[in-house]
């Protein structure tokens, strides 16, 4: 009977454990996790934050399945040591733990810069749900509020701030918005619509120094600039959790290195997720991270499952404006596109020849399955590519 360990219960390792249960009945499982609570969609904590869903609306799996799946769940439990000769690993509460397949799926942290004063009481960054309280908490004993970093966790936080009677200052490094996954135009029009919800918006800035006591009551930018805020959260991105990995061995670089069936260079251990870097690049992204997992879990049983690399793409809401974003959005402009612009309504579309190779819908959804499907099959779309920047273009047209 095999042991199977998986250390991190996000989206890739509770993947896994649903390919590694469908195909090895018997094989002992267990997860450990830093959290106090079973799967849940961390997307959702600036809503959760806002009081406007309970946890137990963006739980995935609850405690019952992981009954069903025969898993030993060890909240909580922080795994501190790799022994790869001997294939066990250390944990703060268990001990140690044998296993003969291990996944590392740990994840990432909040990456907080180098800024003086970032460690005094009201600086907060926003991953779990302990985040999510205090922030919550700490919410309710000011009225300005400032965050560092204008990326996709940043604006849906400060629009839950705002909800909680906030106001709040965006200090963003770049020049625009959502510089991952918006191009400038399409990041003026979010910027416009966002500032019509209450935000105020620094681009171009950086942080020197947050100003306080022991508490924060502002901060400091570089040109000298200052602004008042009691809370400040900082959402500049994130970076994996290397440390058990760098110091079993494990081949690292920028994140913890696999190939297209999740191995590592270590026999008998798997990496998926934030965690894993794929082809010189770790993914951060939910889908690509469920996709790895699912490879991982199936691969861990001997059934070699492979990854198929899949386009960047992120669709969701930013405070409740859609937006998705897929593959080469073209924000230097170099290549040949396809737009359309009206009232809150942005649309782009990337074309090598008559290839769609990079999407941004901002403010609706219409096209965007029948481009993304387009784009993932290699569609050749011929004369069709000259009317995509058409208002009233029908998107059926693409499935043909």
């Amino acid at each position: 009977m095999k042991r199977y360990v998986i250390i991190g219960n996000g989206t890739a390792g509770a993947s896994a454990v649903e390919q590694i249960r469908a195909r090895d009945k018997d094989g002992s499982i267990t997860i450990f996790t830093r959290e106090n609570h079973p799967f849940y969609y961390r997307p959702r904590l600036p809503e959760y934050m806002a009081g406007e869903v309970s946890l137990d609306k963006f739980t995935m799996h609850p405690f019952s399945r992981y009954e069903q799946w025969k898993a030993d769940l060890r909240l909580g439990e922080n795994v501190t040591a790799i022994d790869v000769s001997r294939r066990e690993v250390s944990c703060e509460k268990s001990g140690v733990v044998p296993y003969d397949e291990l996944l590392l799926a740990a994840g990432s942290s909040c990456f907080v810069p180098p800024v003086e004063g970032s460690g005094k009481a009201g600086v907060f960054t926003l991953r779990t749900l302990n985040d999510a309280d205090a922030i919550a908490m700490a919410a309710k004993k000011t009225k300005t509020a400032i965050l560092v970093g204008g990326g996709l966790l940043g604006l849906e936080t400060g629009r839950a701030l705002i909800k909680l009677g906030l106001k709040v200052d965006v200090v963003e490094y770049f020049d625009r918005l959502l510089p991952r996954q918006m191009d400038s135009r399409g990041a003026a029009l979010l910027q416009t619509m966002l500032a019509d919800m209450g935000f105020f918006f620094h681009l171009n800035a950086q942080v020197k120094e947050i100003n306080g006591e022991s508490s924060a009551c502002g901060i400091v930018l570089a040109d000298g600039k200052h602004i008042d805020g009691a809370l400040v959260v900082f959402s500049a991105g994130v970076r994996p959790n290397l440390e058990l990995a760098a110091a079993a061995g494990i081949e690292t670089g920028k994140a913890v290195k696999v190939d297209k069936y999740m191995r590592t260079n270590i026999p008998g251990i798997w990496a998926a997720g934030d965690v894993a870097e794929f082809e010189g690049q770790p993914c951060g992204i939910w889908p690509i991270a469920m996709a790895q997992g699912k490879a991982a879990g199936a691969s861990m049983t001997g059934e070699l499952s492979a990854y198929i690399p899949q386009a960047p793409s992120t669709s969701l809401k930013v405070a409740g404006i859609s937006l998705t974003s897929a593959g080469n959005i073209d924000a230097e402009n170099k290549l040949t596109t396809k737009c359309f612009s009206a009232d809150k309504v942005y649309r782009k579309i990337v074309l090598e020849g008559d290839l769609i190779k990079g999407i941004i819908f901002l403010g609706s959804t219409d096209g965007v399955r029948e481009c993304t499907n387009a784009m993932n099959r290699n569609r050749h779309l011929g004369d069709l590519t000259e009317q995509l920047d058409h208002e009233d273009f029908d998107f059926s047209r693409l499935n043909g």
